[in-house]
């Protein structure tokens, strides 16, 4: 099957389901699903994307992850978002209304996750409003920390740092 850009789906039928609990350490937002995600049904599931890699190497997770693998991680105090939750495609390819940030806001107040770690600056501005560094940000959702890292996606190797990443793990760990 082939998707063409920025497909919408109905609206009770997300692109991606929620990976979401109560007592998560951290959840991840990203922007929408890519094209090879939605088509595996699976987060961050391009060969060329970092975040699987990323999260292992900053000791997020035990063992390197497979993207079918993404409903393990709440067993290791991850969950996962994202802010189009029915639209596909690249973040230029999205329409101007594809970001839910009320939905992901009222996420984040009822299931309260430790930090809330954004996986695209693009993703942080449209729900901070404003513009980000990457790092611990000096706003948070209620007790839940707000954290900006640079993109996993192959797309972004430009601006692709781990230490990010690392920090990451580290400010979570000590929460």
């Amino acid at each position: 099957m082939r998707l063409p850009k920025a497909v919408p789906t109905p609206s009770d039928n997300p692109i991606l389901p929620d990976v979401l609990r109560p007592g998560l350490q951290l959840v991840f937002c990203g922007t929408a699903a890519g094209k090879r995600s939605a088509l595996e049904g699976a987060y961050y599931a391009h060969p060329g994307n970092r975040f699987w890699r990323a999260l292992f190497q900053a000791g997020l997770t035990p063992r390197l992850l497979a993207p079918r693998e993404f409903p393990l991680l709440p067993e290791f105090g991850i969950g996962l978002t994202d802010l189009a939750k029915r639209h596909v495609g690249n973040d230029d390819e999205l329409p101007r209304d594809a970001f839910d940030v009320a939905g992901l806001l009222a996420k984040i107040e009822r299931y309260a996750p430790g930090t809330l770690a954004f996986t695209s600056k693009h993703a942080a501005r449209a729900v901070l409003g404003t513009s980000v560094v990457y790092g611990l940000q000096d706003r948070a959702f209620g007790a839940t920390k707000v954290f900006v890292l640079p993109s996993p996606s192959g797309q972004a190797r430009g601006h692709w740092d781990l230490a990010h990443w690392v920090a990451l793990a580290a400010q979570a760990r000590s929460a």
